[in-house]
């Protein structure tokens, strides 16, 4: 015959609760500026002013072995049924590979235009601010729990929604190099609901993806670069 001991069930609740406040304290801000140095993780970048009140921001960082003007080709061409996104094709492309050539048909870009954020076209992301060769920056509306677009200058927010934007910015460095820093900023509802999601996967995956597309990035630039 077992004993119960009093408190004994509480003892994993409480280890999950001090292993979520490491996280919270030591490496969350890590995820959430890989790559970064406070100045860059600090500043004002384009497109942030699309969502002045957003919940969570991160910014990424890194240097790639090629001037501005050679890896904006990289970037125009983005999205899916175009380049791809240079990351895990298998979650975010429908498993078809990301193009490893500049392909000239796909350098058009224009404010406003949908680039398809999965293969369906379903969904998407709208071109929200562009400066060719220096800033790109993409904006997703979906309504929850379907996922649809929505365009909050045409139509009331929905009650529960994940408004946010992907921006990308060139900035030269000395000896023909860039720093592409990435802006990954939103705001979504019903909150205590969508902060859990946020800090348990999204954030995660997001640094999961992205430093997938750095590297990607990096070795597509250097070979045209070599």
């Amino acid at each position: 015959m077992s004993e119960h001991r009093p408190g004994a069930g509480r003892r994993p609740l409480g280890a999950a609760a001090a292993m979520l406040a490491l996280y919270a304290v030591f490496l969350r801000p890590r995820v959430l500026t890989w790559g970064t140095t406070h100045d860059e993780a600090d500043r004002s970048l384009p497109g942030d002013g699309l969502i002045p009140d957003a919940d969570g921001t991160s910014t990424m960082a890194t240097t790639l072995p090629a001037p501005p003007e050679e890896v904006w080709p990289w970037l125009a061409q983005m999205g899916c049924n175009r380049g791809g996104w240079y990351s895990w094709d298998r979650l975010d492309n429908g498993g078809r590979p990301s193009v490893e050539r500049i392909v000239p048909e796909w350098q058009r870009l224009e404010q406003d235009q949908h680039l398809d954020a999965l293969p369906s076209g379903d969904a998407w992301f709208t071109v929200a601010v562009l400066e060719p060769e220096r800033t790109l920056v993409l904006r997703s509306q979906t309504k929850l729990p379907s996922g649809r677009p929505f365009d909050v200058r045409y139509e009331p927010l929905p009650k529960a929604y994940i408004d946010s934007i992907w921006g990308f910015h060139l900035r030269p460095e000395p000896g023909g190099r860039t720093r592409l820093i990435v802006r990954a900023r939103g705001r979504s509802r019903p909150r205590p609901l969508t902060r859990t999601m946020d800090v348990l996967f999204w954030e995660p995956a997001h640094l999961i993806m992205q430093t997938r597309q750095f590297r990607s990035l990096r070795t597509r630039v250097s070979a045209t670069a070599a």
